[in-house]
């Protein structure tokens, strides 16, 4: 029987096909069973095998035994991958402030397409519970809160954080733990440190410009290394400037760097530690996207597969659950005491009552749940997005296939530049983060990170759109 053009498995096909285009189903996504299909199009059993098996000879679905069919992980968007950066092989004094406090006006602006900030948005991450903990914690433990904690920070929460470290093998206690204002400042305690004005740090290029602008602020300098947009740095390069130079100490993301979603493998991390250790140099290592995997299993910090004990742990709450509530926190084996004098001298102590109702959200175990919503939210934007770019960018346009987190980098074909690119779509209301922000050598004019941190609504999909067609007016011969 025909019905139109096509064969009846044809069309189930097709309609398959379009709610994986649209991100209805993402990659991993359960599709829908053999009898539903069956009841949604009014088919036989026989007519809805034939198209999941015509489905998975064209790689969109996988059969997985006694579960079903899958969207398949080998469904890609076309689009190539950016190549490995090529800082130069200089220590650079990073100069980046004055357009970061532009850009985060930008960024916060309710009326711009949020392209540009990395901060999820409330609806996103609807932590109602936590905010309803928060109010119980004022009424139970309202007075016993209204004061300082001790430096180190609340030890419930300590405690809680010390426990989910134990599932990826890290056995820390909670005294070696500090709560901070986020992980801005627990990358500055780690920094301040280990390091003096005027030392150079080892980081990734492209880095978050948050890193670089806390680097600014203590008068350090960079040394920019290679970075792959999948593996992380180039393991050469960097065994070459601790070989070469005085590197005082490297700091890495270890799972999703910002902005290339790059996460090394355990064995690139051992080996990244051997060096390291070789020459003395200790690792702060940056983990706030370590909870936001795609995956199965949750990568490995640095921190837990380091023998030594030098690497510095810092991540954050901010990314996952509460960026209003601005908690994170430093691990810091040997180093906890300065860590300690300076947090005492600079802020004293964090709030309490905030402290004490996130310890209370852990404990009850409704993290977990929570990051499984977020998990699959961000993945699915990812997926909107890079389809988006698919179709609205000029050719030869390159994008990150991050693992986690939730944003993505673009690499464009020159002549763009991303600075007047920018300057084109705030006219138009739209807001991203230009690539020479990620670098304090002046690089990546030619490249831009999107954020996929909020719902995918029409808006966000007609701003890709707009944004795609000012840069092809920009590369156009």
């Amino acid at each position: 029987m025909r019905a139109g053009p096509n064969y009846r498995y044809e069309d189930v096909a097709q309609f398959i096909t379009t709610l994986v285009d649209n991100g209805t189903l993402v990659v991993g996504a359960r599709a829908p069973s053999l009898r539903a299909v069956c009841r949604q199009r009014r088919i036989s059993l026989s007519t809805a095998l034939q198209a999941y098996r015509l489905l998975e000879d064209r790689g969109v679905l996988e059969a997985r035994p006694q579960s079903g069919y899958y969207v398949a992980r080998g469904r890609t968007s076309a689009l190539r991958t950016p190549a490995i950066s090529q800082p130069p092989a200089e220590p650079t004094t990073v100069a980046i402030s004055g357009l970061l406090l532009k850009l985060m006006e930008y960024a916060g602006d309710p009326a711009l397409v949020p392209l540009g900030c990395a901060i999820p948005s409330a609806e996103l991450l609807a932590a109602g519970r936590l905010d309803r903990l928060l109010a119980r914690a004022a009424r139970v433990k309202g007075l016993r809160c209204n004061t300082y904690t001790e430096p180190r920070g609340d030890a419930g929460l300590r405690r809680e954080i010390a426990r989910r470290a134990t599932q990826w093998g890290q056995a820390v206690s909670p005294q070696d733990i500090a709560i901070t204002c986020g992980c801005t400042e627990a990358l500055s305690l780690a920094l301040t440190s280990v390091t003096k004005p005027g030392d150079t740090i080892a980081i990734e290029s492209p880095t978050y410009f948050g890193v670089l602008h806390t680097i600014e602020a203590l008068n350090l300098k960079v040394f920019e290394l290679p970075t792959e947009a999948a593996t992380g740095i180039d393991l050469a390069a960097l065994a070459q400037a601790l070989k070469m130079r005085r590197i005082t100490a490297c700091l890495f993301a270890s799972s999703f760097n910002n902005p290339l979603g790059c996460t090394m493998p355990d064995e690139k991390k051992h080996a990244v530690l051997e060096v390291l250790a070789r020459h003395e140099v200790p690792l702060i290592e940056d983990d706030t996207y370590g909870d936001i995997y795609f995956g199965k299993e949750r990568p490995t910090p640095f921190m837990a597969l380091d023998r030594r004990g030098s690497t510095i742990y810092c991540s954050s709450f901010s990314k996952t659950v509460a960026p209003g509530y601005r908690i994170g926190w430093i691990a810091t084996g040997r180093h906890m005491q300065q860590v300690l004098e300076r947090k005492h001298a600079l802020t004293l102590c964090g709030p309490a009552l905030p402290q004490a109702a996130l310890a209370d959200f852990l404990a009850s175990g409704g993290y977990d749940a929570h990051l499984r919503r977020i998990r699959r939210a961000f993945q699915q934007n990812i997926a909107q997005m890079t389809r988006a770019i698919e179709k609205a960018f000029p050719e030869g346009t390159k994008v990150t296939r991050p693992a986690g987190g939730f944003v993505v980098w673009l690499e464009l074909p020159r002549p763009l530049d991303s600075r007047v690119l920018l300057a084109q779509a705030l006219e138009k209301g739209i807001c991203f983060a230009p690539g020479d922000v990620f670098s304090a050598s002046d690089r990546y004019r030619n490249c831009l990170r999107l954020s996929c941190a909020h719902p995918w609504t029409a808006r966000i999909e007609r701003g890709v759109a707009t944004l795609g067609a000012l840069a092809r007016s920009q590369t156009r011969p």
